[in-house]
Formats: structure tokens, sequence, C-alpha cells
């Protein structure tokens, strides 16, 4: 088979998954996060010529990183379960760190606060502003008008 006819079969051969036929090629989430692919037989170093580990210094960083890991494991899987939807194994994966990705959330908002807008925090959690507002605060005035 020459170049061409080579060429053309891998860029042409739509009907087929060329690469995930099952979970046996999928890396595990920090693994993956840390590559920036989920695929192990996709990964392409460019620059790196080994993928930097991330050292959590802390229990809030270490599970901050679990969640980082976890959100783009799912947002790979999803990209890949856009293309191939009857891929049951990867759905089944997609679900289950979906459901650690929760969990972790969960965990790290009950122990460090919110991480986003949308998350589900009693409706007193933001007592910050029932304090006084800086300016409010009278060690804060100068007496000395001229300034």
């Amino acid at each position: 088979m020459n170049y061409r006819d080579y060429y053309n079969y891998e860029n042409n051969n739509y009907n087929k998954p060329n690469y995930v036929s099952t979970t046996n090629n999928i890396l595990d989430p920090y693994e993956g996060f840390i590559r920036g692919n989920m695929f192990s037989d996709l990964y392409n170093g460019y620059k790196l010529s080994k993928p930097v580990n991330i050292t959590p210094n802390n229990k809030q960083a270490e599970i901050l990183t679990t969640i980082d890991s976890l959100t783009f494991a799912l947002i790979d899987l999803g990209l890949y379960l856009d293309i191939y939807p009857d891929d049951k194994s990867a759905l089944e994966l997609y679900n289950y760190y979906k459901d650690s990705c929760e969990k972790y959330t969960k965990e790290y908002e009950d122990n460090y606060g919110p991480l986003c807008l949308m998350s589900n925090m009693p409706n007193d959690y933001f007592t910050w502003i029932l304090s006084p507002y800086p300016w409010e605060n009278e060690a804060n005035i100068r007496e000395d008008s001229n300034v």
C-alpha cells in the first residue's frame, strides 16, 4: 500500500471506531489530566517529553486536583461519546466518573466552601453581606477631613 492509499484509508474510514471499542485503552482520570488526553494510544507529547506530575500540598489541593482530573475525564469522554454514542463501556465509565466527581465536589464544598456560583450552599452561607463594608467601618473613617 502506498502513502496515498494509506492516507485515504486512515482518514476516510469513518465507519469504524479506530481507537476505542472498549475501555481497555482509556487512562485513569489523573493520568489523562496530566497528559491532556484520556486515550493511551492517542497521546502525542508535542513539546513535553514526559507529563508533569501534580503534587498537592494539602488535603484541599488534593481534593481539587481529583475534581479537576474527573472533570477533564468527563469532558474528554463526552467528546468521544458524541462520536460513538453506542459504546456502552465508555458510557458506564462516564457515569462512574460523573458520580465520583459529584461526591468529591460535595466533600470539597462541605469542607472548604463553594466551587462556583451554582454550588448548592445554604442560604446563610454568604454572611459577608451582613457585616459593615470597609468604608462603613468607623475605624477606617478618618477624622481629618482634609485628606
